[in-house]
Order: C-alpha cells, then structure tokens, then sequence
C-alpha cells in the first residue's frame, strides 16, 4: 500500500481529464485520476494521495499553496555582479549565487558568437527552469544575455 506524500509539485501535463504532477525534489511523477483545475507551468505545495482501489493513480487531497511560474526573456543586460561571474568562469562554467532575499542567480559563462545559441537552449528547457524555480519557490524566471554571459534569474 502506497501512502500519502506531501511535497512541491509541477505540473508537467494537464488535460481536461487527468494532470501529471513531478515531485520537484525526487522526480517522481504523479498521474491524477481526474485534473481538479491545474495547468501545465503551475507549482504546487501539497499532498497527493493514491487513489484507490488499485492505487495506480493519484488525487490532490491538500493544496497548501500554488503559483504560476513565468519564464521570459530579458532585454536587459546581466548585472554588474553577473558579468564579473562569468569573466571568472571558464567557458561552459555554471556559476550559482542566492540572491539577497529569495531566489537565486545562474550565470553561465559562453563564447561570445555562441551566446544566442545558448539562450535558445536555456529557454527550450522551460520543464528545468520551472523545476528549479518551483523547488526555489519562486514565481518568475528571467533570462538576461550579453556576448559571453548567459544569467537566469529566479525571482519571487
């Protein structure tokens, strides 16, 4: 008998009849026997629970919170602070920092006729950026670009 589990959750697919929600902190995927009204991009604080009798599915019994996660590209260039991080950086290099209240900041240090392409990757894993996003429990990503630098933004 499969119990309860209470974590953060992304909604990885919805339809009218059923949702798919993957536990942001172990990535074990959730299919719900009946959508209760969530769409694909939101996060969810709650409890799911196997629905009986073969308990191959899954309900939402408790929403303890639940958001939207948004995603955009910047016009905006890096920070000051974003730029230094990435000179630092070999090219290819990941940087992580928290940021001053809640969130955090990746740079990734590119070469710079290859920084546009890196950008277009970035955004094509919207999945990852919401996942991380949602174990942040933030609300926003945003994606800022200049030759060499790639920042992504987890913002509440």
């Amino acid at each position: 008998m499969t119990d309860d589990k209470t974590g953060t959750f992304l909604v990885t697919a919805a339809d009218d009849d059923s949702a798919v929600l993957s536990d942001v902190d172990d990535g074990q995927v959730h299919t719900l026997a009946e959508n209760p009204g969530v769409e694909v991009g939101e996060a969810i604080e709650g409890t799911v629970a196997p629905e009986p009798p073969m308990e191959v599915a899954w309900r939402l019994v408790d929403v303890a919170e639940r958001w939207t996660i948004s995603i955009e590209e910047s016009t905006e260039s890096p920070t000051t602070l974003e730029r230094e991080l990435a000179a630092e950086g070999a090219v290819g290099e990941l940087t992580k920092r928290e940021r001053a209240g809640t969130g955090e900041i990746h740079v990734l240090t590119v070469a710079e006729d290859e920084t546009d392409d890196a950008v277009v990757d970035v955004l094509d894993d919207a999945a990852g950026l919401r996942e991380r996003a949602a174990r942040l429990g933030v609300e926003r990503v945003v994606v800022r670009s200049a030759p060499g630098v790639v920042s992504v933004r987890y913002l509440p």
